[in-house]
C-alpha cells in the first residue's frame, strides 16, 4: 500500500505518519513539509512541496506512479502577523484569500494531479483507496453558532464544499474511491495553541490520540461513504 500525508511536519500530519508506520508496517509512506523543515531522522522520505503552487504539486505527482491512500493534513488557520478575525471589520484581504489557497484550492490541486496515480493503483483485498483531508467542524455552516473566524471558516466551507464535489465526479470516473472530509478535534499543536485554554476537559487530544482516531476513521472507509463529513469519532456532520 502506498500513502502520501500532506503536511507530514505538522502536528496532526507527523502523528498520522507514525500511526500509519505502526498500523500497517508493510505500507510505503511518504510525506511533504513547506515551511518547516522536520528534524533530522525521518522515518519516511519527506519532500519540500508548496501546497500553493500547482507546479510544485504537479512535479511531486510525476514522482509517483500509483497512490492508494492520499492524506491531506496542512492548513492555516493564523500567521504570524494575524490571528483569526472576532468581527467583520478585520477582514484582511491578503489574509482571507491565503486561507482559501492553503485551506481549499490545495485539496483541489491534489485531487488534480493525483487522479492517476489513485485510478492506476492497484487493488489490495480489505483496503479502500482514499483521497481524505483534514476538515475542521467549525466549516460546517448549518453547525455555525458563534459566528467569527471569518477566513478559517470560510474556507474550511469551501473545501467541504470541493470534497462533495469531488466525490460526485470521481463516483463516476473512480468509483473505486472514497473521498471524505475528516473532523480531528482540537489537538495540541501550533495551530490550536493560542485556543488550548478554552477547550472542555477531555476534548483536547495529543497527536497520537487523534492520528489514531483518524486512522480508524479512515480504515473503515468504503467506496460507498465517498462524500462524507466526518469526526474523529465516526459521527457524521453536517455541511
Amino acid at each position: 500500500m502506498k500513502v502520501i500525508v500532506f503536511g507530514g511536519s505538522g502536528g496532526i500530519g507527523a502523528a498520522l505518519i507514525d500511526k500509519l508506520i505502526e498500523t500497517y508496517p508493510g505500507a510505503e509512506v511518504s510525506a511533504t513539509w513547506h515551511n518547516t523543515r522536520p528534524a533530522g531522522g525521518e522515518s519516511v522520505p519527506m519532500d519540500r512541496v508548496d501546497l500553493c503552487s500547482e507546479e510544485s504539486i504537479s512535479a511531486y505527482a510525476a514522482k509517483f506512479k500509483e497512490v492508494h491512500w492520499l492524506i491531506n493534513a496542512a492548513g492555516m488557520l493564523h500567521s504570524g502577523s494575524r490571528m483569526p478575525e472576532k468581527t467583520v471589520r478585520q477582514i484582511d484581504p491578503e489574509f482571507f484569500m491565503q486561507n482559501v489557497q492553503l485551506n481549499a484550492l490545495a485539496t483541489l490541486l491534489i485531487a488534480k494531479h493525483f487522479r492517476v496515480a489513485l485510478g492506476y493503483a492497484s487493488e489490495i483485498a480489505g483496503v479502500t483507496k482514499l483521497f481524505a483531508t483534514v476538515s475542521a467542524r467549525v466549516g460546517s455552516i448549518e453547525d455555525n453558532r458563534l459566528g467569527g473566524w471569518y477566513s478559517y471558516r470560510c474556507s474550511k466551507a469551501a473545501l467541504n464544499m470541493a470534497v462533495k464535489n469531488l466525490s460526485i465526479e470521481w463516483r463516476r470516473t473512480l468509483p473505486s474511491v472514497s473521498v471524505a472530509a475528516l473532523h480531528p478535534g482540537t489537538t495540541q499543536t501550533n495551530l490550536s495553541a493560542p485556543y488550548q485554554r478554552n477547550v472542555p476537559d477531555g476534548k483536547l487530544f495529543s497527536g497520537e490520540k487523534t492520528a489514531g482516531y483518524l486512522i480508524d476513521r479512515l480504515s473503515q472507509l468504503t467506496p460507498e461513504d465517498s462524500g462524507k463529513f466526518l469526526t474523529y469519532d465516526g459521527k457524521v456532520l453536517p455541511w
